[in-house]
């Protein structure tokens, strides 16, 4: 009998109702091209402890959360805003939900570490350092 590696846990997460319902929708309209993606996230949606629609918790990252991060394999430290894709700009630092990096974040809480799969398939572990309150909640949805 052969003994699989036994993949690290997973911190638990927190979402709003809001930032599940969005999600969702996201994974379910999500084409071929982002269906590993799609896969990754909706394995974190399910997992994730869904806060009643209204409540919001401001130590976890949600949609439109300032968060800073760093690389365990390199000390760097990357600050971004995590939104919706449809108001991703990588110039002015707002990440995607909907990328490798915006799966392994939302949710988590500062003081936590995760394991992620980049896009070039390097494995890769990020600690959360600071989560801020979304600046601008259009940036939401």
């Amino acid at each position: 009998m052969a003994i699989s590696p036994k993949r690290p846990s997973r911190p638990a997460i927190v979402l709003t109702a809001g930032d599940h319902l969005l999600l969702s929708r996201t994974v379910a309209g999500a084409g071929e091209g982002m269906a590993d993606l799609a896969a990754e996230l909706s394995r974190e949606l399910d997992r994730a402890r869904i806060l009643r629609e209204g409540r919001h918790s401001a130590d976890h990252v949600r949609i439109g959360s300032g968060v800073t991060f760093r690389d365990e394999a390199s000390g760097k430290a990357t600050t971004i805003t995590l939104v919706a894709p449809q108001h991703a700009d990588v110039d002015a630092g707002r990440i995607s939900v909907m990328t490798p990096v915006g799966v392994a974040l939302i949710g988590m809480a500062a003081g936590k570490s995760i394991d992620w799969t980049t896009r070039a398939g390097e494995r890769r572990r990020l600690t959360v350092t600071e989560v801020g309150e979304p600046a601008d909640l259009a940036m939401a949805g």
